[in-house]
């Protein structure tokens, strides 16, 4: 029997085929290869013990909340739908619920807290005040969260993601004006990775820093 979004309830779970699921939030989450292993070897063992969060958004549906599960139950054969829970909301909406769902059980990691923070006020253009209702914080954690994108120059941003900057000099580097100058680079003590290794982790890095730079592809 095929089910039509309009007919799905809030409180209903339904299995969606795994191709059906609309992953255009994912830009918001840091991939986590070692994560999603673990996820995938607990759907072998024990099956889905938690269902996924999506919304509809003309007509497509939109995952919010499970993609380490979604990617995991691609590596696994036989495997073809996962039970899912419809949240309805609008694209704000959905934004404020990938932090939201996962505040209490595994919060965000700073760089992806800014990600939502910075959709919602530079492309949705809500005011920084209505952002933080909406996230259920203070109108200052928006601010800082909108300064770890928005001070940093671009080539710092790409090294976060690298692990070259820890993440209490990235705090530091916020209280610096706008634009670094292109002569600053990380200390020298810090050593990059072998050319040529390209290891699960240098890989997942490096697309991690794909997605980072995607958003701050809005500045000037």
């Amino acid at each position: 029997m095929t089910h039509q979004p309009s007919d799905w309830m809030n409180d209903d779970l339904r299995a969606l085929p795994l191709d059906r699921l609309d992953e255009r939030l994912q830009r918001y989450r840091l991939i986590h290869p070692q994560r999603e292993r673990m996820i995938g070897t607990s759907l072998q063992r024990y099956g889905q013990l938690a269902p996924i969060v999506v919304c509809v958004h003309q007509g497509d549906y939109v995952l919010i909340d499970g993609f380490k599960r979604l990617h995991a139950a691609r590596q696994l054969k036989g495997l073809a739908a996962l039970q899912a829970r419809r949240l309805d909301v609008d694209e704000q909406g959905a934004k404020a619920a990938i932090y939201n769902l996962n505040r209490l059980a595994q919060r965000p990691l700073e760089l992806e807290e800014a990600w939502i923070v910075h959709a919602l006020v530079r492309e949705d253009q809500l005011a920084q005040v209505e952002a933080a209702q909406l996230l259920g914080r203070h109108k200052s954690w928006v601010n800082r969260r909108l300064a770890l994108l928005e001070r940093l120059c671009e080539e710092a941003l790409s090294e976060v993601l690298l692990v070259l900057l820890t993440r209490s000099l990235v705090r530091q580097l916020t209280r610096f004006p706008l634009g670094l100058p292109a002569s600053w680079r990380p200390s020298p003590s810090v050593t990059r990775p072998e050319r040529g290794s390209l290891s699960d982790a240098s890989l997942t890095r490096a697309s991690n820093s794909a997605l980072l730079l995607n958003h701050v592809s809005w500045r000037p």
